[in-house]
């Protein structure tokens, strides 16, 4: 594949190339991928996340090799797919859009155990992605558990 669309993917349409918070600037690039959760029926949404978990490993590896570089950080396409993930289990709406977003970010920065577990022990593609994903799961819960409490 051109080298060229590799990197458009990988760095976000190259919101990762931004110098600074290239992460935030990532994540803010995920929302319309989390917005077609509001056009797939609830039980493709699954299938729609492993395409977005795998099509982030495939890639962030490429980039990665591309690139010459660990985890670089613009690649950005593992702040897609962990923000997708974090916005999976609830209602689309401004607030749920935005409280996901400082959660997601939270995690993916301050990299509790599980999120660091992953940096730490898989290289390539799964290594830039899969601790992305831990952070997006863990924000997914906590933001699961401020909607069943009626905070949106």
């Amino acid at each position: 594949m051109n080298q060229k669309i590799i990197m458009f993917f990988a760095t976000g349409g190259y919101s990762g190339k931004i110098p600074f918070a290239p992460g935030t600037f990532g994540t803010i690039a995920g929302i319309p991928f989390a917005l077609v959760l509001l056009v797939i029926p609830p039980p493709f949404y699954g299938v729609y996340v492993v395409s977005m978990i795998l099509a982030a490993i495939y890639f962030a590896d490429q980039a990665e090799k591309i690139l010459g570089k660990k985890d670089p950080g613009c690649i950005v396409i593992d702040e897609i797919a962990g923000y997708v993930i974090t916005m999976s289990l609830v209602p689309l709406s401004v607030y749920t859009l935005v409280t996901g977003f400082f959660i997601f970010r939270f995690f993916d920065i301050v990299k509790l155990a599980p999120v660091k577990y992953f940096e730490n022990n898989f290289s390539g593609g799964a290594g830039v992605v899969l601790d992305d994903i831990m952070a997006g799961i863990l924000s997914a819960a906590v933001l699961r558990i401020l909607y069943l409490l009626g905070m949106f």
